[in-house]
């Protein structure tokens, strides 16, 4: 087997990147035919044509599956252009935002995790750990906001640029305004370095 086609598994063994990528779209399926709460390890591995013993070599449960199937599909779907403007910069975040969390299958991934979250502690563990969401929004405030941080910490920045858009899709409520949301974010950042 070629390194084009393996990656190493936590425990050091090479494991076949057709055979990863069968696991990742066989949880997405999965989920959207379904749903979260009836899906298995077994239909899991069934649907991807691999053995159960192949998909708990590589992940514990499936929300591990889901997760990183989740993480590689985001990076791209929350990854925009940088643009020159930061209010600009920011309302191109928040449009992606929306989109992934209200319309992207991969969206309906995480919302799934989040809701496991709340009531299974080692998917909330695996959730905190592995920060899809506010990764993607550091990298937008790092390099826009940075200058206008003064004594905000780039954590607290990512979860108030992320927390209205998530909210607002999480309990259905009406589509946002990206770009007076940002300006409004930007706004604040300015007054606090301000007042500092």
């Amino acid at each position: 087997m070629n390194d084009e086609h393996a990656r190493t598994s936590p425990g050091g063994r090479p494991r076949s990147e057709e055979a990863r990528t069968a696991v990742l779209h066989a949880v997405d399926d999965l989920l959207l035919e379904v749903g979260y709460a009836a899906m298995t390890m077994k239909n899991v591995a069934e649907r991807a044509g691999v053995s159960r013993q192949t998909v708990y070599r590589w992940w514990s449960t499936k929300a591990e599956i889901l997760l990183e199937a989740t993480a590689d599909d985001a990076r791209e779907e929350l990854t925009v252009p940088h643009r020159d403007d930061p209010v600009d910069d920011v309302a191109a975040y928040l449009e992606a935002l929306e989109r992934f969390l209200a319309e992207s299958g991969t969206g309906a991934g995480y919302r799934a995790l989040v809701g496991e979250a709340q009531h299974d502690a080692a998917v909330a563990e695996l959730l905190r750990t592995h920060d899809i969401l506010g990764d993607s929004a550091r990298v937008v405030v790092a390099r826009s906001l940075g200058d206008l941080l003064g004594d905000t910490s780039p954590d607290d920045a990512a979860a108030r640029l992320v927390g209205p858009t998530f909210y607002r899709v999480l309990t259905g409520r009406a589509g946002g305004h990206p770009h007076a949301e940002a300006e409004s974010f930007v706004r604040d950042l300015r007054a606090r370095r301000a007042d500092a």
